[in-house]
């Protein structure tokens, strides 16, 4: 077995391979950027080796500075987490060189695997469906254009050497087809330093499922279920669950099989993973071959009781693997939400900056019998980099059944706390809640299709409006009770805090009246049944888990996040995000009279809608533009962002020029 291991990644890759490292009784060496300076994977490992400046093309991704701290830090194994090398065959074949061990497979089969053309021909060769497309090598946007309409639109224009969403655009006629092999090919060349294109029809309403598979050096391979990978956005992964709910036993196996098919065709090794699209009739075809470990390892983890990483470093060492197909169970249901800086509420766009408060579920088993599991790699404090993906966790649920890890995770991210950047905690909680969602009825349109125009936030039903609301008067007499308790005050004139009061919460204005009911505040609404409340929360708490009762209906206890702001009390609850203000009747008649006030006209503005680089304007100074016509693109987080015109008109003024640094809501163009 290894002594020490140099994990060549950084974040929540990093810190999940120090802790089976560690378990394993072998040191770990990270490797930092100026930016990683102070990140948690450095903290974690026993040693850590700086390689340079803060963008990944000049530290993470660099080869020889890898290997020069392989050689400075003395590891005899490095394991590449995914992204940055972990398929660069050349980063294995040169380990290899140096007589270091590589934790993942054959330099061989990655190369062949991560290049998408030729991957495509040896599935076809060794058995595995696969989709019709164009395997030749693009030129240009014109070729692209043609290539597209010959094989039929809509197509799905792809990076060879691409994964993670990055270099990836679906185009439905021949203007998009054009645009879209520009920035894959930009996108590519930047992520990837391999800027080739092929295309491919694109399957609507297709299904992601992935097969993982595991295999030793000495010729054994086998599966371990599969992976529902339908809920993405841009080709990002942002929900994740195993086994499939749209799987058969039948339809499982047989994707297993041709899994291990294409492993064995490429000689294969390690821990790997075979993507498939699956239509509504259950018929799969080959998608591409992910020759690392995958984000979403972790629900296989929890429903085979394996652990890859473990599995990956025995392999490695030359061990044998210690299980058959046959000993592979899967047991129970595992869901995995990712934790995007994403700000959902601005189109998911990139957010940076530092983690004010950062306090995650406690992990383990629950009096329920489900399991928590959070894969990070930041802390409260930490900074979330403009350089690397904007990942801060992966929060996983394990439960009996599928209904239960749902609700396990739904609870879960009400009771997780982030503040000080944008999040996509509250798109994560709407989807747990989504009936379709609920039902298993995905595609990898889904979020497309469910929300069209973005998120914009969850609309309170009548009774969570209510349950909202309640909470909300709790709070306030809690508060205003703690008030009247100052000492020094004379008995004789301290303030009595009413029992009637106004609550205006989500466009609903409330009467209600309070009185004290067995331990519990009792809140009566003028038109409907009271709501009991009862909780621990104090003032300071901006989390706090309240028991609800409710007549007919009975308690339930939920957990939900608050804080002050201005006059109001925000609440967060199930995507929910409401502010409720809670006063005097008088003071309630008097608020409804005052005027509302208007936000700023910012509609002949193009701003920066994310922390970013220009790299293109694409306009000048009095041209006319249409509405769709791209305008300037924003790079952020290693993704391109083109800002288009909303409609028709004249440029006035361009602010920023090709190559500026700006922050939110910067000023880019104005139009007359």
């Amino acid at each position: 077995m290894f002594k020490k291991i140099l994990i060549a990644n950084r974040g929540e890759i990093a810190c999940r391979v120090i802790k089976t490292a560690r378990k394993l009784g072998i040191a770990t060496v990270a490797v930092y950027s100026d930016a990683d300076r102070e990140a948690l994977h450095v903290r974690m490992a026993d040693e850590a080796v700086h390689i340079g400046p803060s963008p990944s093309n000049q530290s993470y991704i660099v080869i020889g500075k890898v290997l020069d701290a392989v050689k400075q830090s003395g590891a005899d194994a490095v394991h590449p987490g995914y992204g940055f090398l972990s398929e660069n065959f050349n980063f294995a074949e040169a380990l290899k060189a140096a007589g270091v061990a590589f934790i993942g497979p054959p330099p061989v089969a990655i190369e062949a695997m991560g290049d998408k053309i030729t991957s495509k021909k040896i599935a076809a060769s060794a058995g595995v469906s696969i989709v019709p497309g164009h395997m030749g090598l693009i030129e240009d946007a014109e070729e692209a254009a043609k290539i597209a309409g010959q094989i039929g639109y809509p197509v799905m224009i792809k990076a060879s050497a691409g994964g993670g969403g990055k270099g990836m655009r679906i185009a439905w006629n021949d203007q998009e087809a054009r645009e879209g092999f520009q920035s894959s090919k930009n996108e590519a060349k930047s992520s990837f330093g391999d800027d080739r294109i092929f295309i491919e029809k694109f399957v609507t309403q297709p299904r992601h499922i992935e097969i993982q598979v595991l295999g030793d050096q000495h010729g054994n391979l086998i599966y371990l279920g599969e992976r529902e990978c339908s809920i993405q956005r841009r080709n990002q992964k942002v929900i994740e669950e195993a086994p499939s709910p749209f799987l058969d036993a039948s339809t499982r196996k047989a994707m297993g099989e041709q899994a291990v098919a294409l492993a064995k065709a490429v000689g294969y090794f390690s821990a790997g993973t075979v993507e498939f699209i699956v239509d509504a009739d259950k018929e799969f075809y080959f998608l591409e071959m992910n020759t690392r470990l995958q984000v979403e390892h972790p629900v296989t983890e929890l429903i085979t009781g394996i652990d890859l990483v473990e599995e990956m470093i025995r392999v490695a060492a030359g061990e044998k693997l210690r299980i058959n197909q046959d000993d592979v169970k899967l047991n129970g249901w595992a869901i995995e939400s990712r934790l995007y800086a994403e700000d959902p509420y601005r189109n998911f766009l990139p957010s940076i900056g530092r983690l004010t408060r950062y306090r995650p579920p406690v992990e383990g088993r629950r009096e329920d019998g489900s399991v928590m599991r959070n894969d990070t790699g930041v802390f409260e404090g930490g900074e979330i980099s403009m350089y690397y993906d904007p990942m801060i966790a992966k929060l996983c649920s394990w439960a009996p059944d599928r209904r239960a890890a749902i609700e396990a995770m739904a609870g879960a991210l009400d009771d997780f706390e982030v503040e000080g950047i944008g999040h996509n905690l509250p798109f994560l909680s709407a989807v747990m809640d989504h009936p379709r969602f609920r039902e298993g009825r995905l595609t990898t349109a889904f979020i497309a299709e469910e929300y069209p125009d973005g998120f914009s936030g969850v609309e309170p039903s009548a009774q969570e409006a209510r349950k909202l609301a309640a909470i909300a008067v709790f709070i306030n007499l809690t508060r205003q009770r703690r008030d009247v308790l100052i000492s020094g005050a004379m008995d004789n004139h301290r303030r009595v805090v009413g029992s009637a009061w106004g609550v205006t919460l989500a466009g609903e204005s409330y009467a209600v009246t309070v009185k004290h009911e067995g331990g519990r505040i009792a809140v009566c609404f003028a038109d409907g049944p009271p709501v009991a409340v009862a909780s621990d929360w104090l003032p300071g708490r901006s989390h706090a888990r309240f028991t609800l009762g409710i007549e007919r209906i009975g308690d339930e206890t939920i957990g939900v996040k608050s804080s002050f702001v201005a006059a109001g009390i925000r609440l967060r609850w199930r995507g929910l995000d409401v502010v409720a203000h809670v006063s005097t009747p008088r003071i309630a008649e008097l608020a409804r009279l005052m005027p509302k006030k208007t936000p700023p006209d910012t509609s002949r503005m193009l701003l920066c809608p994310m922390p970013g680089v220009i790299t293109a304007i694409a306009v000048d100074v009095g041209d006319t533009v249409e509405a769709g016509q791209a305008l300037a693109t924003v790079e952020a987080m290693k993704m391109e962002n083109v800002l288009r015109a909303e409609r028709r008109a004249t440029v006035l003024r361009i602010a920023a020029v090709t190559g500026a640094s700006l922050t939110v809501d910067e000023l880019i163009m104005e139009f007359e």
